[in-house]
């Protein structure tokens, strides 16, 4: 099929990294609005990895890779979790020998090659004429890389960590601290029960909102973040005073998954990356755990408390969006629509300010997104602080440091 254009226009959409809720509900909202103002949508199956690995043969089975999409079909999958078009975690300007499609290997024979020359010809083979990334700094990233190409990108921020550069708020963050609260709140029964610490590892390669939102909305006693080493003997200490504290004997803790000991470093669950050169976390909630135990005698007459740790990633992460999950990107995808019409291009639809807006997408590959300790974290305490809350965003917490 070469050059599915005719007359219409026709926007691709992908989305990229980890699923969260409120990805089906964008791409319904792109959808439904292109369809009515005349463009055609093409859905990008599996991230940058469905354009990448394409055939440009009019006989090839590409049905792996993209699908025309239809209001019918975006309806039902709008009201869902995760994404119906999948993901994967595919950098094409970084793609190691064994990644290379099988039909592009002999003229992609190195360690780590650079496949950016192929979706270029794929995008143009589609007749792809505006592109619709959505994801978190990784597959922007990469969306930006293409814009310096010359294709025409309009993103959309996606990620439960909140710590996309340049908006105040992530397709996905949401839900995930509305499921936090939920399952923390239901395990106080189990730690109370037995009048234990309650150790909970939540996402946040970097930046500590989803620990630090439950937190301050009273899920937590305290939190560790990745922007803090913190000191588990005074954490230890903290818990245990916590605890004493409680009718009921127990008290709670949201670790980071990027959070770090004082003098340490990140735990990481091998030495395997993914496309972006990221290592899998895993651990540090076991570690922290382990540690706790060993030291809260101290604070408890000689007795060890004993420890609830779970580990709750992928239960925040699946199920459908929540309201705000729901709204937000119904907004963002018509934000992106509003920018096509007026052919406006190389930008990044955000919320700053309790205000849709849009900022250059190149903000995500120029700066960072994390938690400002000296405004936010008292790292005495281990919590958030907080003193004022007039003219605050809506989840307290700006989209950089102040």
């Amino acid at each position: 099929m070469a050059n599915i254009k005719k007359n219409n226009l026709v926007i691709g959409i992908l989305t990229g990294g980890g699923d969260v809720p409120g990805l089906n509900p964008a791409i319904r909202a792109v959808t439904i609005r292109a369809l009515r103002e005349g463009y055609k949508v093409i859905g990008l199956r599996r991230g940058w990895a469905g354009i990448m690995g394409m055939k440009r043969d009019k006989d090839a089975d590409n049905s792996n890779n993209f699908e025309i999409l239809t209001e019918g079909l975006v309806n039902k999958a709008g009201r869902t979790g995760g994404t119906f078009l999948h993901s994967s975690r595919t950098c094409p300007s970084r793609v190691p020998k064994a990644d290379v499609p099988p039909h592009l290997r002999e003229k992609y024979g190195d360690e780590m090659n650079n496949l950016t020359p192929e979706v270029l010809k794929n995008l143009d083979y589609l007749g792809i004429d505006y592109l619709i990334p959505i994801g978190g700094d990784d597959t922007l990233g990469y969306a930006v890389e293409l814009y310096r190409e010359g294709v025409k990108i309009v993103g959309i921020p996606k990620t439960m960590d909140n710590d996309v550069p340049g908006t105040d708020y992530c397709i996905g963050f949401s839900t995930c601290v509305t499921r936090t609260i939920e399952i923390t709140n239901d395990l106080r029964t189990t730690a109370g029960s037995h009048e234990r610490f309650l150790v909970l590892e939540v996402f946040g390669r970097y930046a500590g909102f989803t620990a630090m939102l439950p937190t301050m909305a009273g899920a937590a006693d305290r939190c560790v973040i990745p922007e803090h080493n913190f000191d588990i003997e005074k954490l230890t200490e903290l818990l245990a005073y916590d605890r004493f504290k409680n009718p009921s004997r127990y008290s709670i803790v949201l670790v980071s998954e990027g959070a770090m000991f004082k003098g340490g470093e990140m735990v990481f669950k091998d030495t395997t990356t993914d496309a972006y050169g990221h290592k899998k976390l895993g651990g540090i909630g076991d570690l922290v755990s382990e540690e706790l135990k060993k030291r809260s005698a101290k604070y408890n007459n000689g007795t060890s408390i004993n420890i609830v740790n779970q580990k709750l990633g992928y239960l925040v992460r699946g199920g459908s969006p929540d309201a705000i999950d729901s709204i937000v990107p119904m907004a963002y995808g018509n934000l992106a629509l509003d920018l096509i019409l007026q052919n406006v291009h190389g930008r990044l639809v955000v919320l700053k300010n309790g205000r849709y807006d849009n900022v250059p997408i190149e903000v995500v590959a120029r700066s960072s997104k994390i938690v400002d300790v000296r405004k936010h974290y008292n790292t005495e305490r281990l919590r958030p602080t907080y003193k004022r809350f007039s003219m605050k965003p809506l989840f307290i917490m700006t989209s950089e440091l102040e």
